[in-house]
């Protein structure tokens, strides 16, 4: 009998990209939004629990994220000198944000017109 044997490729270990979640702070720019990620340490010295908060730009392709909004972001090629983020996924909109979305011609009184 003849034996087949089978080349399976050798399994290498997939590179995953870092991921955050945090905040958008900041969408003034074309494209680039600022997300501000916080997270607890404790201090070296005193041992209390320290909030730090570390501010990310992150690149925006659809220019979707508003102020206030929470959003994943994953680690990228460098974009920009500053910019080595990108929008994953925007998990949930501030209702804030979208509340002055409305255009100019739209009245919260239908009586006014």
């Amino acid at each position: 009998m003849q034996e087949v044997e089978t080349a399976e490729a050798p399994s290498k270990a997939v590179a995953r990209h870092k991921e955050k979640v945090g905040r958008v702070v900041s969408d003034k720019m074309d494209k680039t939004v600022v997300v501000a990620v916080e997270s607890q340490r404790k201090h070296r010295l005193y041992k209390h629990t320290v909030r730090v908060t570390r501010r990310f730009k992150a690149h925006d392709e659809t220019n979707e994220c508003r102020q206030g909004d929470t959003v994943r972001i994953e680690e990228t090629r460098p974009l920009s000198k500053e910019k080595r983020w990108r929008v994953a996924e925007i998990i949930s909109h501030d209702i804030r944000a979208t509340e002055g979305l409305l255009p100019a011609s739209v009245t919260a009184d239908p009586q006014a017109q």
